[in-house]
C-alpha cells in the first residue's frame, strides 16, 4: 500500500477497502502534482476503530512526511478537506494488530495556484518567471528588478522576466542546516524614482532545500510588501548507465540488454547538479523481475552499503557525483524473462564525514537525520539472457 502519486487527480483507499484494512498497516502515499499547483483532498468514507487515535489513524501532511507540518490526524467524524501549499501532500494510514474496519476512502486532485510569480528548482538552477502584468499594477517597472548580484541580469519578455539563477553563482549562499542543504538568493525590486520614493522595495527570497527525496523550493517577500509565498517540490536528476567495460568508456544503449550468465556487468550512477559539493555513493540495490513490485520475488546486491551478493564491488570514480559499481550476471526462474534493478543512492556533502556515504557498511533500522543526505531510488532494466543460457534459479 501506498507509493507516489503524479496524477493530476485520483482516488486513496485503505488495502481491501471496502473490505477490512489488515493489522499493522503502515502507508504512505506521497501525491506531487505539477509546480505551481496545489493539492486539495477530500475524505468520501471513514470507518476506523474510534476513540482517540493512537492505534489506527490517518495523518495529512502538508509536503514530505518526514519534514513537512502536520495538517490533520483523525480516525472518525466529519469528511475533511484539505489543501496543500505547495504540489505536495502526504498521506499516512496507520493501523494496530487489534480490531479492523471498513478503513477509508479519498478523492484528490490538483487546483492552480494562482500566483503570478513562480518558482522550478531545476538540477543545475532555479528557474524563477515574474509576470511583467504584475509588476506593473504594483506600480514597478520590470527593468527594475535584479539579483543579489547585479552582472547576473534576467531575461525581459513581453510577458515575463525570468531568472536562471545557478547553485554556485550569482550571489547564491549555500547553508547546511541539519539534514537539509539550502540554495537561498533574493530578487530585488526597486522604485523607478531617484529623488524620492514612497513606496518599499520588494525583497523576493528564494531558496532550494534539499530534503527527504525531494527538492523543496520557498519565496516569499520581506517587510509583508507583497504577499507572494511559493513552495514547489521536486526530485533530483540521477541515472544509471550500464557500460561494456571497467574502463567506463562506452555506454550499453541497447534495451533490452542482453547478457550471458555470470557476465560482469559495469554500472556507473550520475548525480545531475550544478553543486560541486555533493557526493553520491550506493546505497541500496535489489533486483526484481518486475518493475512495478521490488516486494514479492527479489534478490538483493548490496543493501545499506552492505554488499550481500558475492560480486558486487564498487570501482573509484574520478568525480564525486559518479558511483561505479559492477556485479555478475543471474537469472530469476525461467518464467521470469527480464530482470530489473531498483537503486536507491545516497546525496551527501562532499566531506561530511558524519554522514552515511562515508560511514560504509551499517545495519541501521531507520534513516540517520543527523548530516545532510538525500535518498534517490533509480530503476533500470530490462536484462535479458541471451539465447542458449539454460534457465536455472538465481545462478553464478
Amino acid at each position: 500500500c501506498g507509493g507516489s502519486v503524479s496524477d493530476p487527480s485520483g482516488v486513496l483507499e485503505s488495502p481491501n477497502y471496502p473490505g477490512s484494512y489488515p493489522n499493522d498497516a503502515d502507508c504512505v502515499w506521497e501525491i506531487q502534482v505539477e509546480n505551481n499547483f496545489r493539492v486539495t483532498l477530500t475524505f468520501r468514507d471513514i470507518v476506523m476503530q474510534s476513540g482517540t487515535c493512537q492505534y489506527d489513524y490517518i495523518e495529512v501532511y502538508d509536503g514530505p512526511l518526514h519534514s513537512s507540518p502536520l495538517l490533520g490526524r483523525f480516525c472518525s467524524g466529519s469528511f475533511p478537506t484539505y489543501v496543500s501549499s505547495s504540489n505536495m501532500m502526504s498521506v499516512r494510514f496507520h493501523s494496530d494488530s487489534r480490531y479492523s474496519f471498513r478503513g477509508f476512502q479519498a478523492h484528490y486532485s490538483s487546483i492552480p495556484a494562482g500566483h503570478n510569480t513562480t518558482i522550478q528548482c531545476l538540477p543545475d538552477y532555479m528557474h524563477i518567471v515574474v509576470s511583467r502584468n504584475y509588476l506593473q499594477s504594483q506600480g514597478y517597472s520590470a527593468q527594475r528588478v535584479t539579483l543579489r548580484d547585479n552582472h547576473c541580469r534576467p531575461t525581459v519578455t513581453s510577458r515575463e522576466v525570468v531568472f536562471n539563477i545557478p547553485y554556485n553563482g550569482c550571489g547564491t549562499v549555500q547553508e547546511e542546516n541539519n539534514d537539509t542543504i539550502n540554495y537561498s538568493n533574493t530578487i530585488r525590486v526597486t522604485s523607478s524614482s531617484y529623488v524620492i520614493k514612497r513606496k518599499k522595495n520588494i525583497n523576493l527570497h528564494v531558496s532550494c532545500r534539499m530534503l527527504r527525496k525531494s527538492w523543496q523550493q520557498v519565496m516569499y517577500a520581506a517587510e509583508d510588501t507583497v504577499d507572494v509565498e511559493e513552495h514547489q517540490f521536486g526530485r533530483y536528476d540521477m541515472n544509471i548507465t550500464f557500460y561494456d567495460s571497467p574502463a567506463f568508456l562506452r555506454q550499453v544503449r541497447r534495451s533490452p540488454y542482453y547478457i550471458d550468465l555470470n557476465q560482469n556487468l559495469y554500472l556507473q550512477a550520475c548525480l545531475r547538479s550544478s553543486d560541486p559539493n555533493l557526493k553520491v555513493v550506493v546505497d541500496t540495490c535489489v533486483a526484481s523481475p518486475d518493475p512495478q513490485d521490488f516486494n514479492t520475488l527479489t534478490y538483493y546486491l548490496v543493501k545499506n552499503r552492505c554488499p550481500r551478493d558475492s560480486s558486487y564491488a564498487t570501482f573509484y570514480s574520478p568525480s564525486s557525483h559518479f558511483a561505479r559499481f559492477k556485479f555478475n550476471a543471474f537469472e530469476f526462474m525461467s518464467r521470469h524473462p527480464s530482470v530489473y534493478l531498483k537503486c536507491q543512492m545516497l546525496v551527501c556533502r562532499l566531506g561530511d564525514y558524519s554522514s552515511r556515504c562515508y560511514r560504509g557498511c551499517s545495519s541501521r533500522a531507520k534513516r540517520d537525520t543527523s548530516s545532510a543526505e538525500e535518498e534517490v531510488d533509480v530503476v533500470v532494466g530490462p536484462l535479458q539472457l541471451r539465447e542458449g543460457d539454460a534457465p536455472s534459479g538465481i545462478t553464478r
